[in-house]
C-alpha cells in the first residue's frame, strides 16, 4: 500500500494564517525523506477552512523541492473553473514534476464558495461532468474542440503537452451515493474520506465497481483519506482527540453550514441536506456533539502504533485501498504533536503497509499479472 500526507491548512484562532502555512509546509517537507509516496493539496476558498485556493500551485512548489514523491490534488473543484485552464495547469505540473502526478476532482458542497464564484449550485453536477469531459479531451488530443451546455471551445491545443498520460490517473472525491454513480460512469477512480461508517463505504464501493464494469471501464481500488493522531501514550491520544478532533469536526459545519438545512432544496445536494438534522442537534446538544465526535474519531487513525495498525486492517478489509493519505495537522494542534504523529506513522506503521502482503496493492498486482500474460 502507498502512503501519503495531505496538507490541511485549516485556520484556527490560536494561529495566524502565516504560522499555519509555515508549520504544515514543514510537515510536508518531512514526507519524502521519511519514505512516503505522495503529498496532496486540497482546494477551498473564502474562509479559514483549508486555505489552499490553488492546489496545483501548491504542488508545483513541492515539485521543485522533491525528486521522487508523487503529487496529488484532493481535489480540484471542477464547477468553479474553466476546463481549458485546468487542463493547462495539469499538463504543466506533469511536465515540471516529471510525470509524478495524480489528479483528484470534486464538485464541492460549500454554498459560501459557490456564491463567491457566482456559480449556481444547482448546476454543480452537470458542470462537473462536462468540465471533466473537456479536461480529458484536452489532455488526450493534440488539438480539440468542444460544444456543450456550459462551454463552447473552438479548435485549440494545450501546451506544454503532458508527458505521462495523467488522464489515466483521474480520481474523484465522493461522499454521496449519487456522486459515486457519476464517477463510475465516467471511469474515474474514487477518493473516499473517512466520514461514514466503513461498512457503508464498502457497500458504495461495491456499487461503484458494478457501475464501472457496466460502462466498460476497469474499476480501481480507492484512495482513502483519514485523520491521524498518534502517540505511544493512549491517554495522550485521548486528550488530543478531545481538544483537536472536536475543533476539526466543528470546523466542517462552520464552513459548509450543514446544520441550517439550506442544502435540502438544492438540486443535486439532497444527500447533504439530510445531514442538517444531525448537525443541528450538535449545535444545541453537547452530549450529542460528544457522541458524534467520538463516532467520527473512531473512523480515523487514532491511537498507539499498534492500535492504528489494527484499525488499518479493518479499513483495508472493507475497501482494499491501494493508497492511504493521512491528515496530520488537526484543529490547530501544536506543531510538535503533529510532527510526532508523522514520525510515529512513518517509523512504525508505514513499513508494515509497504511490506506486509496483507496490505498488497491490488491495482499494481493486476497490472503486473496483465503484463506477464501471454500476448
Amino acid at each position: 500500500m502507498k502512503v501519503g500526507l495531505a496538507l490541511c491548512m485549516n485556520s484556527f484562532e490560536n494561529k495566524s494564517d502565516l504560522q499555519t502555512y509555515q508549520e504544515e509546509l514543514r510537515l510536508a517537507d518531512m514526507a519524502e525523506p521519511a519514505g512516503m509516496d505522495s503529498i496532496w493539496a486540497l482546494e477551498h476558498h473564502c474562509t479559514g477552512y483549508s486555505m489552499v485556493p490553488n492546489p496545483v500551485q501548491m504542488l508545483t512548489y513541492f515539485a521543485g523541492r522533491t525528486r521522487r514523491i508523487q503529487l496529488g490534488t484532493a481535489v480540484i473543484v471542477l464547477p468553479w473553473h474553466d476546463p481549458l485552464r485546468v487542463a493547462e495547469e495539469i499538463a504543466m505540473l506533469d511536465v515540471i514534476s516529471g510525470g509524478r502526478t495524480i489528479f483528484g476532482f470534486g464538485r464541492g458542497a460549500a454554498s459560501v464558495e459557490y456564491n463567491s464564484f457566482r456559480v449556481p449550485m444547482e448546476e454543480a453536477r452537470a458542470r462537473f461532468a462536462e468540465t471533466a469531459v473537456v479536461v480529458r479531451k484536452a489532455l488526450t488530443n493534440e488539438r480539440f474542440s468542444h460544444q456543450g451546455r456550459f462551454f463552447q471551445i473552438p479548435e485549440t491545443a494545450v501546451r506544454p503537452r503532458p508527458i505521462s498520460h495523467p488522464e489515466r490517473r483521474f480520481y474523484a472525491s465522493t461522499i454521496s451515493p449519487e456522486s459515486a454513480d457519476i464517477m463510475a460512469q465516467m471511469g474515474l477512480g474514487v477518493m473516499i474520506v473517512a466520514q461514514r461508517d466503513w461498512n457503508d463505504v464498502a457497500a458504495d464501493l461495491r456499487t461503484y465497481r458494478e457501475v464501472t464494469l457496466k460502462h466498460g471501464h476497469t474499476p480501481r481500488t480507492p484512495i482513502a483519506f483519514v485523520n491521524v493522531v498518534m502517540s505511544e501514550d493512549r491517554g495522550e491520544v485521548d486528550e488530543l482527540n478531545h481538544i483537536y478532533m472536536t475543533r476539526h469536526f466543528e470546523s466542517v459545519d462552520r464552513h459548509y453550514n450543514f446544520s441550517d438545512g439550506h442544502l435540502k432544496s438544492v438540486k443535486g445536494y439532497e444527500f447533504y441536506g439530510k445531514l442538517s438534522k444531525t448537525y443541528s442537534k450538535l449545535t444545541a446538544d453537547e452530549a450529542a456533539k460528544a457522541k458524534a465526535v467520538a463516532f467520527y474519531s473512531d473512523l480515523q487513525l487514532t491511537g498507539t502504533p499498534a492500535q492504528v495498525l489494527e484499525k488499518l486492517r479493518v479499513i483495508y478489509d472493507k475497501t482494499a485501498t491501494s493508497h492511504l493519505i493521512g491528515v496530520f495537522a488537526l484543529g490547530g494542534m501544536p506543531f510538535e504533536a503533529a510532527e510526532r504523529s508523522v514520525r510515529l506513522f512513518s517509523e512504525k506503521v508505514m513499513p508494515v503497509l509497504h511490506n506486509d502482503p496483507a496490505f498488497r496493492d491490488q491495482d499494481q498486482e493486476m497490472a503486473e499479472q496483465a503484463a506477464a500474460a501471454p500476448q
